[in-house]
């Protein structure tokens, strides 16, 4: 007599959605009756300062946004292209590790040239990257998806570094507050995070009706945003002033990396952590349905994204007075967090709900890194090289993603559970530069161009 085993669906509770969104609601504004900070500033000029910064903030935030979906789309859609273009799974590996190679060896350039020619131009590339590829895959037959792959790993290069410094230097031109700057960056990794839940919408909109060729797909939406994020860059805001010669600004920038040791153990931190969260994406799927069992994991993915909201939203609070914690101290707690929670991860099997709930803590932690980071940046790297120390520090990061794809996609050599185990390994690695960071002390830096 055969036994008959009924196949397992799991299912997300969906009172996890709520659970998320109340949480965050309540750590947004419960905070201000709480907060420590001081906030009796009366005069005239501190108001209209913060009128002033207000709208710089909500302007960038915009256009932040919609740049943050236009990468959502590649991420969430992309795949499904790949697979509709004939690739198989070796081809795929391939094809991203040819995107990941070209932002190893050209995007680390890119951010040291957005320094010397000035944000905004870089900016710009971003949204004419996008533009490019997406006109190209609605018009041509067979588009070159070699091509489209290396030109969009280059604009998530751009990505990655440019709008941020941008935001910096503008706002330290126009004299702003700094305690708006440290609200900005918690509000960029929240709003990232939503536009990625957008992202995926519109990306599920795309596939229900079927085409990648009609005026419903994926290319036309990316047009459609590009041409927006376009216009809104040139027209919304100013230019930044390129900091000088390139072949001057190289030579400084050279001199400055390799001479302070703190900038070292900032970008070591900074690898560390962008190689942990794109092991993250790498693994999260195979990991939950390695044992067999059919997992929706479409309504997942949005989970991740709101924890990582949510741990954004605790970063004030560490500024808040409540935590009399150096910013080192966070992060070293916080890179330790993160890597217990790969540790238990990569070190035995667990219930789908149990794996979940992990990789949500992780990404809730990975929230509140993401902002703590950009905050340890603008206190020890100066703005003139502030693009150009974060694509540095992902140069080591991508070589190692490389590796990852290489040996434990491509050869197989590598099992998931490995590539875990070092990602957390990584993190510890992290923590012990912030241990170090914090013991050497902080030096106050200075504009190159006025040494």
């Amino acid at each position: 007599m055969g036994v008959e085993i009924a196949s397992e669906v799991w299912q997300l509770n969906p009172s996890l959605y709520l659970f998320i969104i109340v949480a965050s609601f309540l750590s947004i504004f419960i905070l201000p009756h709480f907060s420590n900070r001081t906030t009796s500033s009366s005069s005239d000029i501190n108001v209209i300062s913060s009128s002033l910064s207000f709208k710089f903030q909500r302007k960038f935030l915009v256009l932040y946004s919609l740049s943050s979906v236009l990468e959502g789309l590649w991420l969430v859609y992309g795949e499904y292209e790949i697979v509709n273009y004939g690739l198989n799974k070796q081809q795929m590996i391939v094809l991203l590790s040819s995107g990941c190679l070209a932002s190893l060896v050209l995007g680390t350039l890119l951010g040291i040239f957005s320094d010397a020619l000035g944000h905004k131009k870089f900016c710009l590339l971003f949204s004419i990257l996008h533009l490019i590829m997406a006109v190209w895959k609605t018009l041509a037959a067979h588009p070159a998806i070699w091509v489209a792959s290396i030109c969009l790993s280059l604009a998530s290069s751009i990505f990655s570094f440019s709008f941020e410094s941008w935001m910096v230097v503008e706002h330290d031109k126009q004299g702003y507050r700094q305690d708006a700057l440290n609200d900005t960056f918690w509000l960029m990794s929240f709003f990232e995070s939503t536009s990625l839940i957008l992202s995926q919408v519109l990306a599920n909109w795309a596939l229900g009706h079927g085409s990648m060729k009609g005026l419903i797909s994926s290319s036309v939406i990316t047009m459609l945003l590009a041409s927006v994020n376009l216009a809104f860059t040139i027209r919304g805001w100013p230019e930044s002033s390129a900091q000088g010669k390139v072949k001057e600004h190289r030579a400084a920038f050279t001199v400055f990396i390799f001479g302070d040791k703190r900038v070292w153990l900032l970008g070591c931190a900074q690898a560390c952590l962008h190689f942990s969260a794109a092991v993250f994406w790498i693994v999260w799927a195979p990991t939950i349905v390695a044992d067999g069992r059919e997992v929706q994991l479409g309504f997942i993915y949005p989970c991740f994204l709101g924890a990582r909201m949510l741990g954004s939203t605790t970063f004030p609070w560490t500024l808040s007075g409540l935590l009399s914690l150096r910013i080192e101290d966070c992060l070293l707690y916080e890179f330790i967090a993160a890597g217990v929670i790969l540790s238990i991860v990569a070190y035995d099997y667990q219930e789908i709900g149990v794996f979940v709930a992990l990789f949500c803590l992780f990404q809730a932690v990975a929230g509140l890194i993401l902002p703590t980071l950009a905050r340890l940046r603008t206190m020890y790297v100066p703005n003139e090289f502030r693009a150009g120390m974060i694509s540095l520090s992902l140069a080591p990061a991508n070589a190692a993603i490389l590796c990852v794809l290489i040996q434990g996609g491509y050869y197989r050599n590598v099992n998931n559970s490995t590539i875990t185990a070092f990602a957390a390994l990584g993190l510890f690695l992290a923590a012990g530069c912030m241990y170090m960071l914090k013991h050497l002390g902080k030096q106050p830096h200075q504009s190159w161009h006025k040494q």
